[in-house]
Protein backbone atom coordinates (compact mmCIF):
# COMPACT_ATOMS: atom_id res chain seq x y z
CA UNK A 1 0.00 0.00 0.00
CA UNK A 2 1.35 3.38 -0.89
CA UNK A 3 1.19 6.31 1.51
CA UNK A 4 1.71 10.05 1.28
CA UNK A 5 2.41 12.79 3.89
CA UNK A 6 -1.30 13.63 4.16
CA UNK A 7 -2.04 10.18 5.57
CA UNK A 8 -0.63 11.35 8.89
CA UNK A 9 -3.53 13.84 9.22
CA UNK A 10 -6.26 11.24 8.69
CA UNK A 11 -7.91 9.52 11.66
CA UNK A 12 -7.55 5.75 11.87
CA UNK A 13 -10.04 3.92 9.73
CA UNK A 14 -12.51 1.73 11.64
CA UNK A 15 -12.53 -2.01 10.91
CA UNK A 16 -15.17 -3.09 8.42
CA UNK A 17 -16.91 -5.27 11.02
CA UNK A 18 -17.42 -2.34 13.45
CA UNK A 19 -18.75 -0.12 10.71
CA UNK A 20 -21.37 -2.78 9.89
CA UNK A 21 -22.34 -3.03 13.56
CA UNK A 22 -22.93 0.71 13.71
CA UNK A 23 -25.32 0.46 10.78
CA UNK A 24 -23.03 2.32 8.52
CA UNK A 25 -24.15 0.43 5.49
CA UNK A 26 -22.72 -2.67 3.92
CA UNK A 27 -24.31 -5.91 3.17
CA UNK A 28 -25.78 -6.52 6.60
CA UNK A 29 -26.60 -2.96 7.59
CA UNK A 30 -29.59 -2.27 5.49
CA UNK A 31 -30.09 1.10 7.11
CA UNK A 32 -29.18 4.65 6.26
CA UNK A 33 -25.44 5.45 6.32
CA UNK A 34 -24.62 7.67 9.30
CA UNK A 35 -22.23 10.51 8.80
CA UNK A 36 -19.13 10.11 10.92
CA UNK A 37 -17.79 13.58 11.67
CA UNK A 38 -14.48 12.16 12.82
CA UNK A 39 -13.46 11.10 9.32
CA UNK A 40 -14.08 14.50 7.72
CA UNK A 41 -11.11 16.56 6.64
CA UNK A 42 -10.63 19.31 9.22
CA UNK A 43 -10.70 22.96 8.22
CA UNK A 44 -7.37 24.02 6.78
CA UNK A 45 -5.27 26.15 9.07
CA UNK A 46 -2.92 27.87 6.67
CA UNK A 47 0.50 28.44 8.12
CA UNK A 48 2.99 27.88 5.30
CA UNK A 49 3.37 26.60 1.78
CA UNK A 50 4.74 23.08 2.15
CA UNK A 51 6.97 24.32 4.93
CA UNK A 52 8.18 27.36 3.01
CA UNK A 53 7.33 31.05 3.28
CA UNK A 54 4.45 32.28 1.15
CA UNK A 55 6.59 35.22 0.03
CA UNK A 56 10.23 34.66 -0.70
CA UNK A 57 12.33 37.05 1.41
CA UNK A 58 14.52 39.49 -0.49
CA UNK A 59 18.04 38.01 -0.73
CA UNK A 60 19.60 41.09 0.82
CA UNK A 61 21.89 41.44 3.79
CA UNK A 62 22.39 44.43 6.04
CA UNK A 63 24.75 45.90 3.43
CA UNK A 64 21.63 46.87 1.52
CA UNK A 65 20.20 48.61 4.59
CA UNK A 66 23.49 50.51 4.87
CA UNK A 67 23.24 51.36 1.18
CA UNK A 68 19.73 52.73 1.70
CA UNK A 69 21.13 55.17 4.25
CA UNK A 70 24.34 56.05 2.41
CA UNK A 71 22.56 56.59 -0.89
CA UNK A 72 20.10 58.89 0.81
CA UNK A 73 22.88 60.78 2.58
CA UNK A 74 24.69 61.21 -0.72
CA UNK A 75 21.60 62.55 -2.45
CA UNK A 76 20.78 64.96 0.35
CA UNK A 77 24.38 66.13 0.57
CA UNK A 78 24.34 66.95 -3.12
CA UNK A 79 21.39 69.22 -2.43
CA UNK A 80 23.19 70.82 0.53
CA UNK A 81 26.25 71.45 -1.62
CA UNK A 82 24.11 73.16 -4.25
CA UNK A 83 22.54 75.33 -1.57
CA UNK A 84 25.97 76.32 -0.29
CA UNK A 85 27.11 77.20 -3.80
CA UNK A 86 24.03 79.27 -4.59
CA UNK A 87 24.06 81.19 -1.31
CA UNK A 88 27.81 81.87 -1.27
CA UNK A 89 28.68 79.65 1.70
CA UNK A 90 31.92 77.88 0.72
CA UNK A 91 32.19 75.81 3.89
CA UNK A 92 28.65 74.48 3.47
CA UNK A 93 29.30 73.75 -0.21
CA UNK A 94 32.54 71.95 0.62
CA UNK A 95 30.90 69.85 3.34
CA UNK A 96 28.09 68.84 1.02
CA UNK A 97 30.43 67.86 -1.79
CA UNK A 98 32.76 65.81 0.39
CA UNK A 99 29.86 64.08 2.12
CA UNK A 100 28.18 63.33 -1.21
CA UNK A 101 31.29 61.77 -2.74
CA UNK A 102 32.25 59.81 0.39
CA UNK A 103 28.77 58.43 1.01
CA UNK A 104 28.13 57.46 -2.61
CA UNK A 105 31.48 55.65 -2.69
CA UNK A 106 30.77 53.81 0.55
CA UNK A 107 27.25 53.02 -0.63
CA UNK A 108 28.59 51.59 -3.86
CA UNK A 109 31.04 49.45 -1.88
CA UNK A 110 28.21 48.15 0.32
CA UNK A 111 26.16 47.34 -2.77
CA UNK A 112 29.09 45.51 -4.37
CA UNK A 113 29.70 43.53 -1.18
CA UNK A 114 26.09 42.39 -1.08
CA UNK A 115 26.29 41.33 -4.72
CA UNK A 116 29.32 39.21 -3.88
CA UNK A 117 31.57 40.31 -6.71
CA UNK A 118 32.21 43.93 -7.82
CA UNK A 119 31.78 43.07 -11.50
CA UNK A 120 28.15 42.20 -10.83
CA UNK A 121 27.54 45.88 -10.05
CA UNK A 122 29.04 46.79 -13.42
CA UNK A 123 26.93 44.15 -15.16
CA UNK A 124 23.83 46.01 -14.02
CA UNK A 125 24.81 48.80 -16.43
CA UNK A 126 24.77 46.59 -19.50
CA UNK A 127 21.13 47.42 -20.15
CA UNK A 128 18.80 50.29 -19.30
CA UNK A 129 15.33 49.00 -18.47
CA UNK A 130 12.92 51.79 -17.59
CA UNK A 131 10.40 49.40 -16.01
CA UNK A 132 12.98 48.10 -13.53
CA UNK A 133 13.66 50.30 -10.47
CA UNK A 134 16.95 48.47 -9.95
CA UNK A 135 18.15 49.15 -13.49
CA UNK A 136 17.07 52.79 -13.36
CA UNK A 137 18.64 53.14 -9.91
CA UNK A 138 21.95 51.76 -11.15
CA UNK A 139 22.11 54.46 -13.80
CA UNK A 140 21.06 57.16 -11.33
CA UNK A 141 23.78 56.04 -8.92
CA UNK A 142 26.38 56.07 -11.68
CA UNK A 143 25.38 59.49 -12.96
CA UNK A 144 25.27 60.99 -9.50
CA UNK A 145 28.64 59.50 -8.60
CA UNK A 146 30.20 60.93 -11.76
CA UNK A 147 28.94 64.44 -11.14
CA UNK A 148 29.74 64.24 -7.42
CA UNK A 149 33.29 63.23 -8.26
CA UNK A 150 33.61 66.11 -10.71
CA UNK A 151 32.27 68.57 -8.12
CA UNK A 152 34.74 67.31 -5.52
CA UNK A 153 37.56 67.60 -8.07
CA UNK A 154 36.70 71.24 -8.79
CA UNK A 155 36.60 71.87 -5.07
CA UNK A 156 40.06 70.35 -4.68
CA UNK A 157 41.39 72.28 -7.68
CA UNK A 158 40.24 75.54 -6.21
CA UNK A 159 41.99 74.74 -2.95
CA UNK A 160 45.39 73.62 -4.30
CA UNK A 161 45.89 75.12 -7.77
CA UNK A 162 47.03 78.67 -8.52
CA UNK A 163 43.97 80.72 -9.40
CA UNK A 164 45.32 81.83 -12.79
CA UNK A 165 46.51 78.42 -13.91
CA UNK A 166 44.91 76.72 -16.88
CA UNK A 167 43.64 73.82 -14.83
CA UNK A 168 42.08 76.17 -12.29
CA UNK A 169 40.24 78.05 -15.05
CA UNK A 170 39.07 74.74 -16.50
CA UNK A 171 37.86 73.66 -13.06
CA UNK A 172 35.89 76.89 -12.65
CA UNK A 173 34.24 76.29 -16.01
CA UNK A 174 33.30 72.73 -15.06
CA UNK A 175 32.07 73.64 -11.61
CA UNK A 176 28.54 74.81 -12.59
CA UNK A 177 28.03 71.72 -14.75
CA UNK A 178 29.09 69.44 -11.92
CA UNK A 179 26.84 71.27 -9.47
CA UNK A 180 23.85 71.13 -11.80
CA UNK A 181 24.37 67.43 -12.50
CA UNK A 182 24.73 66.55 -8.85
CA UNK A 183 21.61 68.52 -7.98
CA UNK A 184 19.57 66.96 -10.78
CA UNK A 185 20.27 63.41 -9.59
CA UNK A 186 20.14 64.11 -5.84
CA UNK A 187 16.47 63.49 -5.20
CA UNK A 188 16.13 60.59 -7.68
CA UNK A 189 18.99 58.89 -5.84
CA UNK A 190 17.26 59.40 -2.50
CA UNK A 191 13.86 58.27 -3.78
CA UNK A 192 14.53 55.31 -6.07
CA UNK A 193 15.41 52.95 -3.22
CA UNK A 194 11.92 53.46 -1.80
CA UNK A 195 10.43 52.62 -5.20
CA UNK A 196 12.69 49.58 -5.35
CA UNK A 197 11.46 48.27 -1.99
CA UNK A 198 7.80 48.96 -2.79
CA UNK A 199 8.16 47.08 -6.08
CA UNK A 200 8.91 43.80 -4.28
CA UNK A 201 6.36 41.30 -2.93
CA UNK A 202 7.42 41.98 0.66
CA UNK A 203 4.10 42.81 2.36
CA UNK A 204 5.16 45.75 4.55
CA UNK A 205 7.26 47.41 1.86
CA UNK A 206 4.66 46.92 -0.85
CA UNK A 207 1.83 48.23 1.31
CA UNK A 208 3.78 51.46 1.97
CA UNK A 209 4.30 52.36 -1.69
CA UNK A 210 2.39 55.66 -1.49
CA UNK A 211 4.31 57.36 1.30
CA UNK A 212 7.65 55.52 1.44
CA UNK A 213 9.35 57.74 -1.21
CA UNK A 214 8.44 60.82 0.82
CA UNK A 215 9.78 59.19 3.98
CA UNK A 216 13.06 58.26 2.29
CA UNK A 217 13.61 61.62 0.59
CA UNK A 218 12.88 63.65 3.70
CA UNK A 219 15.01 61.28 5.80
CA UNK A 220 17.86 61.71 3.32
CA UNK A 221 17.63 65.48 3.52
CA UNK A 222 17.49 65.36 7.31
CA UNK A 223 20.64 63.23 7.36
CA UNK A 224 22.44 65.59 4.97
CA UNK A 225 21.41 68.56 7.07
CA UNK A 226 22.70 66.73 10.12
CA UNK A 227 26.05 66.11 8.45
CA UNK A 228 26.26 69.79 7.50
CA UNK A 229 25.47 70.84 11.08
CA UNK A 230 28.27 68.60 12.35
CA UNK A 231 30.93 69.71 9.86
CA UNK A 232 30.07 73.32 9.01
CA UNK A 233 30.81 76.43 11.08
CA UNK A 234 27.73 77.85 12.78
CA UNK A 235 27.84 81.11 10.81
CA UNK A 236 27.29 79.19 7.55
CA UNK A 237 24.83 76.50 8.65
CA UNK A 238 21.65 78.55 8.22
CA UNK A 239 20.31 76.61 5.19
CA UNK A 240 21.14 73.33 6.91
CA UNK A 241 19.14 74.33 9.99
CA UNK A 242 16.12 75.21 7.89
CA UNK A 243 16.48 72.03 5.83
CA UNK A 244 16.67 69.95 9.02
CA UNK A 245 13.45 71.44 10.40
CA UNK A 246 11.49 71.07 7.16
CA UNK A 247 12.77 67.57 6.38
CA UNK A 248 12.10 66.23 9.87
CA UNK A 249 8.56 67.62 9.81
CA UNK A 250 7.83 66.04 6.44
CA UNK A 251 9.43 62.74 7.41
CA UNK A 252 7.49 62.38 10.65
CA UNK A 253 4.24 63.40 8.98
CA UNK A 254 4.74 61.02 6.06
CA UNK A 255 5.65 58.18 8.42
CA UNK A 256 2.52 58.73 10.48
CA UNK A 257 0.34 58.89 7.37
CA UNK A 258 2.01 55.74 5.97
CA UNK A 259 1.32 53.74 9.10
CA UNK A 260 -2.29 54.95 9.28
CA UNK A 261 -3.09 54.09 5.66
CA UNK A 262 -1.48 50.66 5.74
CA UNK A 263 -3.44 47.55 6.66
CA UNK A 264 -3.13 47.31 10.47
CA UNK A 265 -1.77 43.78 10.28
CA UNK A 266 0.82 44.62 7.61
CA UNK A 267 1.91 47.69 9.61
CA UNK A 268 2.43 45.52 12.68
CA UNK A 269 6.17 44.84 12.02
CA UNK A 270 6.73 48.61 12.05
CA UNK A 271 5.65 48.73 15.69
CA UNK A 272 6.86 45.48 17.20
CA UNK A 273 10.14 43.72 17.78
CA UNK A 274 13.53 45.08 16.87
CA UNK A 275 12.22 47.03 13.88
CA UNK A 276 9.60 48.72 16.02
CA UNK A 277 12.19 49.71 18.63
CA UNK A 278 14.47 51.15 15.95
CA UNK A 279 11.69 53.17 14.35
CA UNK A 280 10.53 54.57 17.69
CA UNK A 281 14.07 55.65 18.48
CA UNK A 282 14.41 57.10 14.97
CA UNK A 283 11.35 59.30 15.44
CA UNK A 284 12.58 60.56 18.79
CA UNK A 285 16.06 61.33 17.45
CA UNK A 286 14.73 63.01 14.30
CA UNK A 287 12.31 65.19 16.25
CA UNK A 288 14.92 66.05 18.88
CA UNK A 289 17.56 66.85 16.29
CA UNK A 290 15.21 69.09 14.34
CA UNK A 291 14.14 71.02 17.44
CA UNK A 292 17.75 71.38 18.53
CA UNK A 293 18.82 72.60 15.10
CA UNK A 294 15.98 75.10 14.83
CA UNK A 295 16.28 76.55 18.34
CA UNK A 296 19.97 76.17 19.21
CA UNK A 297 21.66 75.63 15.85
CA UNK A 298 23.65 78.86 16.06
CA UNK A 299 25.61 77.34 18.92
CA UNK A 300 28.42 75.19 17.56
CA UNK A 301 28.12 72.46 20.17
CA UNK A 302 24.34 72.25 20.00
CA UNK A 303 24.47 72.23 16.21
CA UNK A 304 26.84 69.28 16.30
CA UNK A 305 24.69 67.34 18.77
CA UNK A 306 21.56 68.06 16.75
CA UNK A 307 23.32 66.94 13.58
CA UNK A 308 24.40 63.65 15.12
CA UNK A 309 20.85 63.03 16.33
CA UNK A 310 19.54 63.60 12.81
CA UNK A 311 22.11 61.26 11.33
CA UNK A 312 21.32 58.55 13.86
CA UNK A 313 17.61 59.00 13.25
CA UNK A 314 18.07 58.53 9.52
CA UNK A 315 20.18 55.40 10.03
CA UNK A 316 17.55 53.86 12.31
CA UNK A 317 14.75 54.79 9.92
CA UNK A 318 16.36 52.90 7.03
CA UNK A 319 17.37 49.89 9.12
CA UNK A 320 13.99 49.79 10.86
CA UNK A 321 12.01 49.77 7.63
CA UNK A 322 14.39 47.18 6.18
CA UNK A 323 13.97 44.92 9.22
CA UNK A 324 10.19 45.36 9.27
CA UNK A 325 9.94 44.27 5.66
CA UNK A 326 12.07 41.20 6.26
CA UNK A 327 9.97 40.31 9.30
CA UNK A 328 6.76 40.55 7.29
CA UNK A 329 7.93 37.76 4.97
CA UNK A 330 8.39 35.27 7.80
CA UNK A 331 4.71 34.90 8.75
CA UNK A 332 2.12 33.99 6.07
CA UNK A 333 -0.57 35.97 7.91
CA UNK A 334 0.91 39.24 6.60
CA UNK A 335 0.26 38.01 3.05
CA UNK A 336 -2.83 35.83 3.32
CA UNK A 337 -5.06 37.79 5.70
CA UNK A 338 -5.10 41.09 3.73
CA UNK A 339 -5.64 39.13 0.51
CA UNK A 340 -8.66 37.34 1.95
CA UNK A 341 -10.11 40.62 3.20
CA UNK A 342 -9.63 42.27 -0.18
CA UNK A 343 -11.27 39.27 -1.83
CA UNK A 344 -14.30 39.47 0.45
CA UNK A 345 -14.54 43.22 -0.10
CA UNK A 346 -14.57 42.77 -3.87
CA UNK A 347 -17.19 40.05 -3.59
CA UNK A 348 -19.39 42.32 -1.48
CA UNK A 349 -19.13 44.93 -4.21
CA UNK A 350 -20.18 42.34 -6.77
CA UNK A 351 -16.82 42.15 -8.54
CA UNK A 352 -16.76 38.40 -9.11
CA UNK A 353 -16.24 38.05 -12.83
CA UNK A 354 -12.53 38.79 -12.86
CA UNK A 355 -10.09 35.96 -12.39
CA UNK A 356 -7.78 37.78 -9.98
CA UNK A 357 -9.63 39.21 -7.02
CA UNK A 358 -6.94 39.41 -4.39
CA UNK A 359 -4.72 42.15 -5.79
CA UNK A 360 -5.19 45.87 -5.36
Amino acid sequence: MTTNPLDADRPPELPRSRRNQNGAGGKGGGGRRRRDESVMVPDAQFSSYYGHNVVKPAPWGHEIAAYLFLGGLAGGSGLVAAGGALTGRPALRRTGRVAALASVALGGAALAKDLGRPERALNMLRVAKLTSPMSVGSWILTAFGTFAGAAAATELAEAVLPRRSRLARLARMADPVATAGTTAFSMPLAAYTAVLLADTTTPTWRESFRELPFVFVSSANAAAAGMALVATPAEQNGPARRLAAISATVELGASELMERRMHPLVAEPLHEGRAGAMLKAAKALTAGGAVGAALFGRNRTMAGLSGMALLAGSVLTRFGIFEAGMESTKDPKYTVTPQKERLEERRRRGETRDSITTGR
